[in-house]
């Protein structure tokens, strides 16, 4: 809570100062932005140290710009969406939830979320660790928070970036991943690893890449902050099902969840 509340301040400042910059739907005007950001996280208490290694020579992305403005998947129908999706996601699923049976186990004495949903979770986001994303996340973000269309919801991102990299957590080149920024296993945004991310292997380091139970252990930690109710039902209009809406936007892909996780629910 206490980091939750430090982030927020730090937020809600960087909001006061926003006006300062100015976002742009092109990136004519993205080192002036990169200029006045970098000035405004000084004056906020980020390490130059931390500053250099992260944005020094991060350039406007157009690829990233692009994938944001062609997100067609999501507009598809849900049957269409989910067999797409989730074609041949069951049997690794069974096959990763009883190679990891002892590890679900602990997880769900812990945070009370069920295997199933996490199996799930895991599967859709990164087909089980195989497709994390390649994209420099630092450079993802800038250009995001600079972009106008959603300017205050990355630039949070981008400030909790780099708190990550200020914590220690992870290094700039270790921050690789999806177009919108996304980290790790199961796909966090930088501020739910601020918040939710835990070491669940024993080595006391949050690494969300490389080691299987601190991934699963903090999505579960992240759906337990959220209001997951241990033992109940995910079904639409139920209190879980909220938490899922929480995980992702999109309606399809909050159906392809909940569908998922009850069809691996047999093999928990």
């Amino acid at each position: 809570m206490i980091k939750t509340i430090a982030f927020l301040l730090l937020f809600f400042a960087m909001t006061n100062v926003a006006h300062a910059r100015q976002c742009g739907n092109t990136g004519a005007g993205f080192q002036t932005w990169l200029k006045q950001f970098k000035q405004d996280m000084r004056q906020q208490g980020i390490s130059e140290r931390t500053l250099s290694s992260s944005l020094n020579g991060v350039r406007y992305s157009t690829h990233v710009i692009r994938l944001d403005r062609s997100q067609k998947s999501f507009k598809q129908s849900f049957e269409k969406f989910y067999n797409r999706r989730t074609k041949g996601m069951i049997p690794i699923g069974r096959r990763k939830l009883k190679k990891h049976r002892t590890l679900f186990n602990r997880i769900e004495k812990k945070y009370g979320v069920d295997r199933a949903m996490l199996i799930t979770i895991w599967g859709l986001e990164t087909s089980f660790g195989h497709f994390m994303g390649k994209l420099p996340i630092m450079r993802s973000l800038a250009t995001l928070s600079y972009d106008c269309r959603r300017s205050d919801f990355f630039t949070a991102e981008l400030i909790a970036a780099l708190k990550i990299v200020e914590n220690g957590d992870l290094t700039p080149k270790q921050m690789r991943g999806a177009w919108a920024g996304e980290i790790g296993q199961t796909q966090f945004l930088a501020t739910r690893y601020v918040d939710y991310a835990v070491s669940f292997d024993g080595n006391k380091t949050r690494d969300l890449y490389r080691s299987v139970p601190d991934a699963l252990a903090s999505t579960a930690a992240w759906f337990k902050g959220n209001g997951w109710q241990p033992g109940q039902d995910w079904s639409e209009g139920t209190q879980n099902y909220e938490v899922i809406k929480k995980w992702n936007r999109a309606t399809v892909y909050q159906k392809t969840i909940a569908k998922l996780a009850k069809k691996l629910t047999k093999y928990r």
